[in-house]
């Protein structure tokens, strides 16, 4: 199987995950926070959502500076989110299909101003940089729906609220 192929699948599965929990979310729990240092619940979903779109907004370019590229997601509600997250797949869908795989494997580098945060090639960075950074948020999201009595969908198997067969 072709790289990129293998990163499709990767892609369409975690924003398929993504989207079963953020359909859970309810626009009342916006501003939840399980502690004071915590984000709410509306941050730390718009976080997720703006790390799945960094596969076309990030990785075609040679590098990314959050001093200068970086914009933060601007939702106020879930249904903003969950529109976000769709139109960034099909853009992040579409980037990668006209990608070769030796694009996945070139070089890109993530920083902020003069300090290179890592420098790895474009399949290290949506495996590292984005797949595995919005994999655990996300786990903090599904502890906060915990928190708030909202059943948890199962992502990789089962959960206590989605049990097997």
């Amino acid at each position: 199987m072709a790289l990129k192929n293998s990163l499709l699948i990767e892609l369409k599965r975690e924003t398929d995950n993504t989207r079963r929990v953020l359909e859970r979310l309810d626009d009342a729990h916006w501003d939840f926070k399980p502690h004071p240092k915590s984000h709410s619940l509306g941050a730390l979903a718009s976080h997720i959502v703006e790390l799945h779109n960094w596969v076309a907004d990030a990785l075609p370019k040679d590098a990314f500076d959050f001093k200068a590229d970086y914009v933060p997601m601007s939702a106020t509600n879930v249904a903003a989110l969950i529109k976000a997250l769709d139109e960034g797949y099909e853009r992040n869908k579409q980037s990668m299909e006209a990608s070769a795989d030796d694009h996945w494997q070139g070089q890109w580098t993530l920083k902020a101003g003069d300090w290179v945060i890592a420098e790895q090639s474009r399949a290290e960075g949506i495996r590292f940089i984005i797949n595995n950074h919005l994999v655990h948020h996300r786990g903090q999201l599904t502890v906060y729906l915990r928190l708030l009595d909202i059943p948890v969908p199962g992502i990789y198997g089962p959960s206590a609220d989605e049990p097997q067969g």
